[in-house]
């Protein structure tokens, strides 16, 4: 499988305080890869280094055949590299339309109107809310609102970043059956989730991030069936 975003070595963290120790990923065109580990291990921080949020101390990010090392954010997403990140971090005070048409300020605006169909395909429950504040909808509309923005960029690879967090079991079901779609529709998507059992059940490959550093890396399945790595790495 031909490799889209590539991190090679990458090192970073806030100030003097080291967070990434040489992390190595891949993930390839069209492919889910899990990005598993508990809370302080590094994912977020990973995810904001490669989009260009913080700079990078040490290593590559190459996407596409492009190194983005050291890009700012902006160009980033010019790419087609899109984070929907922890928090949904959503505009309160905008309406739902308001903020999917922000998805779309950067990259893939000439296709806006396209796109606003396709989301709502995807969401019902956004069209319905069009003209609502943001910050009114529920807790699984706001996340559905985070995600549809991300797609208003028609992404080429999309990062996750803990999207089942705060939500109900049913709407976790839900969350994970539109990133199977997503998938199968050929989007490229690294979930960084600490629904562990989920994400590995969905991706074809994972990676277990432990102090900032990749401690195992290969098939979901393997992740899954292994009760030794199971129990070091992940607590189950």
């Amino acid at each position: 499988m031909k490799p889209l975003l590539q991190i090679q070595g990458l090192r970073g963290g806030y100030g003097a305080v080291e967070v990434l120790r040489g992390v190595d990923l891949t993930v390839g065109e069209g492919e889910i890869v899990a990005l598993v580990g508990s809370n302080g291990a590094g994912k977020s921080t990973l995810n904001n280094t490669v989009c260009g949020i913080y700079p990078a101390w040490a290593g590559r990010v190459i996407f596409d055949g492009v190194d983005l090392s050291g890009a700012h954010c902006r160009e980033v997403v010019r790419a087609g590299l899109i984070q929907v990140p922890e928090g949904r971090k959503i505009f309160p005070n905008l309406s739902v339309l308001e903020n999917l048409e922000l998805g779309s300020f950067t990259r893939a605006r000439a296709h806006r109107s396209h796109n606003l169909v396709r989301v709502y395909d995807l969401f019902p429950r956004l069209k319905e809310r069009i003209r609502q504040l943001a910050g009114t909808l529920s807790g699984g509309e706001q996340q559905m609102l985070a995600i549809g923005r991300g797609l208003m960029a028609e992404p080429r690879l999309l990062i996750l970043d803990e999207p089942s967090l705060g939500l109900s079991p049913l709407l976790v079901e839900e969350l994970f059956a539109l990133i199977g779609q997503l998938h199968r529709d050929g989007l490229a998507v690294l979930l960084v989730e600490q629904n562990v059992a989920q994400s590995l059940e969905l991706a074809q490959r994972a990676y277990v991030l432990e102090n900032g550093s990749v401690r195992f890396e290969g098939p979901s399945a393997d992740l899954l069936a292994s009760d030794t790595l199971r129990r070091a790495y992940l607590g189950m």
